[in-house]
């Protein structure tokens, strides 16, 4: 269902597309929209392949798309993003494809019109970058990578 929400993005279904759904909310609540596969492909374990969805899109400028992993295939076959998210830039025009990897001990089917990952609509803030002498001070300074704490049983 429409919402106020709602960005037209224009898209564009290839030959290889042709009979799959379009990527779509699977709830009305759902951030992301289901991008289904137009290939079949067996993803032996280690192996990435990227996935081609038979569409292409006109991202409205000020927007990206964002390609984030199921947790469905993630949790019960370790098959992800690796890329995660993945950024699909608004100037690009050419066929989607998800970048898929087998973190799993065995061999993944991935069917045509298979669900394999979802797309989020998102708007990007663009940086200017300001050159200067000093940065401000914090608290936690230049402690970086774990100096935050983390893992209880890591702590020394």
């Amino acid at each position: 269902m429409p919402s106020t929400n709602d960005v037209p993005v224009r898209v564009k279904r290839l030959e290889h597309g042709e009979g799959l759904e379009l990527p779509r909310y699977a709830t009305g609540g759902a951030a992301g929209m289901d991008i289904l596969s137009a290939e079949d492909i067996v993803l032996e374990p280690g192996m990435r392949h990227a996935v081609a969805t038979g569409l292409s899109v006109a991202i409205p400028d000020g927007y990206e798309i964002q390609v984030r992993p199921r947790s469905g295939l993630a949790l019960k076959h370790g098959v992800s993003v690796p890329n995660t998210p993945g950024t699909i830039d608004s100037d690009y025009r050419g066929e989607l494809k998800i970048i898929m990897i087998n973190h799993g001990s065995e061999a993944f089917a991935i069917h045509r019109g298979d669900r394999v990952a979802q797309l989020v609509l998102a708007p990007v803030t663009r940086a200017s970058w300001v050159e200067v002498e000093e940065l401000d001070e914090t608290q936690r300074g230049e402690g970086g990578f774990g100096s935050t704490g983390g893992v209880v049983s890591l702590r020394a």
